[in-house]
């Protein structure tokens, strides 16, 4: 299997710069695509209203964690000893490079594992590609990118499923592990929990920039390199017991998953501005009107329980809502031992900060 992945990786470096071609023109992989990354997402009211007649899975004590909640991943209790946790995630591309494109995709599926405290053991490719306009040499090259990305974190992709799909579509769905009192849910903060982001926001708007053709060659390289971070952290930080509750910052945002932690806890979350760390030109695009549709739709979902300054701009309101993808975990810790744990994130995360705390009430606060 090592073999294998060498070999695929090796394939991702000579066909990275490969670009598509229709009708003898070069064509972009942004441009074959109606959105990119998790802005691709429904939004939170749309989803909800979708899932409200599904089963929930009473029926089945084993499920610890499953679509009543909204929460990173499924988890099932095969014993005393073990959990398993399930997730998927895919989507189209938001940037040119083939190779990126596919390292960010499994980045971003792995994810949901470490949310939740758990070690990563397998995963499965999800591929739909327009056969008719990608050469396969670009198609090697996003599932090369995947498969370096597995390699770094450990596990084999040991299958998957591909269709003829009118866009370009690249996913995992990812398998893994953890002992029940290691498991972290998004629920789980306390009152006086310091609030603890991991990487910077602003992946959607510079995924807007990109599309436009206003991203310069450092903002891509910025992005790329941080949405091709693992949040292996997750699963070191699950072993200590001052770390409550930890989710990842993904196409809602971070007033959409800070409310999914805050109902989860049944508590308000309290967010600094000033604190949260963004992509370095995130707030001067944001500014110059790069946005993404997913903006308003977050918006949408969390007004009613988010006040905000009353002199924010719209565009500071849109590094809030902006929909991030492969984004970093928020993490809610004891006070009394948040700068020890900032201190061991900001090991692999150095732009790691803390940007709020969770307090009595409900909703969110933007101070």
């Amino acid at each position: 299997m090592l073999q294998v992945r060498d070999r695929l990786c090796d394939a991702a470096a000579k066909c990275a710069t490969v670009t598509c071609k229709r009708k003898g023109n070069a064509v972009k992989l942004t441009e074959l695509a109606h959105g990119g990354g998790c802005g691709c997402k429904l939004g939170p009211a749309v989803l909800r209203d979708l899932l409200a007649d599904q089963p929930v899975g009473q029926m089945f004590p084993q499920l610890l964690v499953g679509n009543a909640e909204s929460d990173d991943a499924a988890v099932w209790r095969i014993d005393d000893r073990t959990c398993v946790i399930a997730t998927t995630d895919f989507f189209m591309p938001m940037v040119d490079d083939a190779r990126d494109f596919g390292r960010i995709a499994a980045t971003n599926a792995i994810s949901d594992i470490y949310a939740m405290g758990g070690n990563p053991i397998m995963a499965l490719a999800i591929l739909g590609m327009p056969i008719n306009v990608m050469d396969a040499a670009t198609i090697r090259a996003i599932l090369g990118g995947g498969a370096e990305i597995c390699a770094d974190a450990g596990i084999p992709i040991a299958g998957g499923h591909s269709i003829d799909a009118p866009e370009p579509i690249y996913g995992l769905a990812v398998i893994g592990i953890c002992a029940p009192e290691d498991l972290r849910r998004n629920g789980g903060a306390q009152s006086g929990d310091k609030l603890i982001l991991t990487k910077p926001v602003g992946v959607g708007i510079y995924s807007n920039a990109i599309k436009k053709g206003t991203a310069t060659a450092e903002d891509i390289a910025e992005m790329v390199a941080t949405c091709t971070t693992l949040n292996r952290i997750g699963q070191d930080l699950s072993t200590r017991p001052e770390v409550h509750a930890i989710t990842d910052v993904t196409g809602f945002g971070i007033l959409g998953h800070g409310l999914e932690m805050s109902r989860g806890a049944g508590l308000a979350l309290r967010v600094d501005r000033a604190a949260l760390p963004l992509l370095d030109r995130a707030a001067e695009l944001a500014a110059s009107g790069h946005r993404t549709g997913a903006s308003d739709r977050n918006w949408d979902a969390v007004e009613a329980d988010t006040r905000l300054p009353e002199n924010m701009t719209p565009a500071e309101r849109d590094l809030l809502t902006d929909p991030q993808t492969s984004g970093g975990l928020l993490v809610a810790v004891a006070p009394d031992k948040a700068d020890d744990v900032l201190a061991q994130i900001r090991a692999a995360h150095p732009r790691a900060a803390i940007i709020g705390e969770a307090v009595p009430g409900t909703g969110i606060e933007v101070v």
